[in-house]
């Protein structure tokens, strides 16, 4: 089921990632404007910390202006609709609109993402933002949580490049918008919960882009063999945002090698054995049953 759709076109990887570019900015509606937020805010929310802006020029580029106002909406209606904590408001930019931007720099060029768990946005929006080539989905299975995502889509007038679905991430595999060229999470599951329902939805040698914390390093450690299962490659951990921000961004970067059966609704944790077809998965069409004797 979608909350709303907007027209996205399919997009290719590439080699390399573009900075960023006024091609096709939108101009910020004024906080004045009508449309999601209609709570004043200060400027100093609007705009970066001076201790932060350099990173966030180098992040967002000319687009700076339009990631202010994300950053408002956050602020404002964020906060009022409870995807936001009231005390996150004065560090939206280097927890939140920083520290998913600088994952930007491991995206191909006009690649194709899926945000699993969108929530506020993040990262779908900021990387919208600061990365105009890419087609966006925003999955979300919350109204609530949609029904921001569509007006601040509207508001910051990324309609041409962002889509929102209100859905779970299990129901999307094998059909529109999977397959995508990179998928998305932050803070969403652990890595074996969050490769089984990320991992479904990116192509065959597309990949899984989770920004994760300082135990990336623990999960990988701990999941590598049910990531296997599923169907990706050795997990590696990515630092982004080396020398913008301090301390830079981890991620864990996971390539969907092949494909597999996939778990049933409530067993993300066992992944199907790969190489199995949908008819070997088990159950009726096995081939395997116990016979009651008494």
């Amino acid at each position: 089921m979608t909350e709303s759709r907007f027209e996205a076109g399919d997009g290719g990887s590439g080699a390399s990632v573009p900075g960023p570019s006024s091609s096709s900015s939108a101009s910020p509606p004024s906080s004045s404007s009508s449309g999601p937020s209609s709570v004043p805010v200060a400027g100093s929310v609007v705009e970066p910390p001076a201790e932060h802006r350099a990173a966030a020029e180098a992040v967002f580029g000319d687009r700076l202006a339009l990631a202010g106002h994300f950053a408002e909406l956050l602020a404002t209606d964020g906060v009022v609709r409870g995807l936001i904590g009231p005390r996150e408001a004065p560090r939206l930019w280097e927890r939140h609109l920083i520290n998913c931007g600088v994952m930007s720099e491991i995206i191909p060029i006009g690649a194709s993402v899926i945000d699993v768990g969108s929530g506020a946005g993040l990262p779908g929006i900021v990387l919208a933002v600061a990365r105009p080539d890419l087609t966006i989905t925003l999955v979300e299975p919350l109204a609530r949580r949609t029904a921001f995502l569509s007006e601040a889509v509207t508001a910051l007038g990324l309609d041409t490049t962002v889509t929102v679905v209100r859905g779970r991430a299990e129901d999307l595999a094998g059909g529109p918008p999977a397959p995508a060229d990179v998928v998305t999470a932050r803070a969403v599951a652990p890595l074996d919960r969050l490769a089984g329902w990320c991992l479904p939805l990116a192509a065959i040698g597309g990949r899984l882009v989770a920004l994760k914390g300082a135990t990336a390093e623990e999960e990988v450690a701990e999941h590598r063999d049910a990531v296997a299962r599923l169907g990706g490659g050795e997990p590696v951990v990515r630092l982004c945002g080396v020398g913008v921000i301090d301390p830079p961004s981890t991620v864990v970067d996971i390539v969907r090698e092949r494909f597999v059966v996939a778990p049933r609704p409530g067993s993300s944790q066992r992944a199907a054995t790969p190489g199995r077809s949908a008819g070997d998965a088990g159950g009726r069409g096995s081939g395997k049953r116990r016979s009651r004797r008494r």
